[in-house]
């Protein structure tokens, strides 16, 4: 027993300085930040809001952060990366799509600084030492948000307030990217969990964030006879246009219920302070960073907004606690292609799928993704690659 006391208290002291160490060296610690937009941009919101939760986690300085916002998807998100290194950040992180390739460039140019990115797919091909990306299983947050407007519709049912005979949920998404694609399908996949005749049109925008053709969209589907309305855009739009004809939405990315307390039901997003927590440890120690790292229910990195009672259908937080349990056990998966009938494209079962992982310029498939009962989704890379067209959903019109 005092062996055991004894290795104990060493375990605790080795510990306890590999805090300190850590602490002490994330002094040393700069990081830069691009955004695409700024606060008005629901997205980049959610970024900066990571960035300071992670800031006051882990103790850093106001002057140890660099934000520059507004950085179009051009090579002026070269110029800023290198701005950034000129001021002394050591780790340099953007957050939209299109920064990729620029990014890049500065990382070519600056081995010893470390760049990360959002949403990207080229860093497994790469193989710079220096070049990361990162995600988050967010399907999982999504499929979570699908069951609640699944809820509601099955609500609106029973009570006959059903626009047509059928359960209609409206999509307003920007591009038809595998990210997005992704994520409407697994909002879909949720609410047909639970409510198994619902069915979904898409309208796309061709923009990440445009508040009027947002709006346009969302309020085009709910001419549309659509009973719900979610989104993958950045703006208000699609929520202020849920809120004046009364419609149910599901936003993204935070709650808008300050804005829209009849309306808004909740938000599935992606938690970046974990990601920014790791990075600077990572760093402040000497470690690498994951080439393609991927945030979870379990890293805190999926995360739903508070339920607005007011418009949820009742049970539904008892519901998500159950279904998020699913998830995180490994019990329930969101591309199901086991259970008959859940997932089919032109009526038939998704046995087999090839899908493009590693993006080369004509984005030939190259991996298979399906097996075991479902299709493996963020497995092979971070960044998404379902960009399959499953029955149910009805795309009217297309933005690439």
């Amino acid at each position: 027993m005092k062996k055991f006391v004894a290795l104990m208290l060493v375990l605790i002291l080795s510990l306890s300085v590999c805090v300190f160490t850590a602490s002490a060296e994330a002094a040393d610690v700069k990081l830069g930040i691009i955004l695409l937009h700024d606060e008005n941009s629901t997205y980049d919101l959610n970024f900066i809001n990571g960035v300071n939760d992670a800031v006051k986690a882990l103790g850093l300085s106001e002057d140890q952060v660099i934000i520059k916002r507004n950085i179009p998807e051009s090579q002026e998100c070269t110029d800023a990366a290198l701005d950034l290194v000129d001021e002394g950040c050591n780790i340099i992180f953007a957050d939209s799509f299109g920064h990729e390739t620029y990014l890049l460039e500065a990382a070519r140019q600056y081995p010893d600084v470390q760049f990360c990115h959002a949403t990207g797919t080229m860093a497994h091909t790469e193989n710079l030492a220096n070049f990361h990306n990162a995600f988050a299983a967010i399907y999982e947050g999504r499929y979570l948000a699908g069951v609640a407007a699944g809820m509601k519709l099955n609500e609106l049912k029973a009570n006959g307030q059903l626009k047509g005979e059928k359960p209609l949920m409206g999509y307003v998404g920007a591009f038809t990217y595998a990210e997005v694609i992704s994520g409407y399908t697994s909002f879909y996949l949720g609410a047909k969990s639970v409510c198994p005749d619902v069915e979904m049109k898409v309208q796309f925008t061709g923009s990440w964030y445009d508040y009027n053709e947002e709006k346009n969209a969302a309020t085009a589907l709910i001419a549309a006879n659509c009973d719900l309305i979610s989104q993958h855009a950045d703006s208000m739009g699609a929520p202020s246009a849920c809120e004046d004809a009364n419609i149910p939405n599901v936003s993204y990315n935070g709650s808008t219920v300050a804005s829209c307390p009849n309306t808004f039901i909740v938000a599935s997003r992606i938690d970046w302070a974990p990601y920014f927590q790791y990075i600077v440890n990572q760093v402040a120690a000497g470690e690498a960073i994951a080439t393609d790292w991927v945030g979870t229910i379990e890293t805190g990195s999926v995360v739903l907004t508070d339920i607005n009672e007011q418009a949820a259908a009742e049970g539904t937080a008892a519901k998500l606690e159950e279904v998020k349990a699913e998830l995180t056990a490994g019990t329930l998966k969101v591309f199901d292609t086991a259970t008959e009938g859940f997932i089919t494209v032109e009526g038939a079962k998704l046995d087999s799928y090839l899908a493009d992982v590693d993006t080369d310029e004509a984005f030939t498939p190259d991996t298979e993704v399906v097996s075991d009962g479902y299709f493996h989704e963020s497995e092979f890379r971070s960044a998404p690659y379902f960009n399959v067209q499953i029955d149910g959903i009805e795309l009217l019109n297309m933005m690439f």
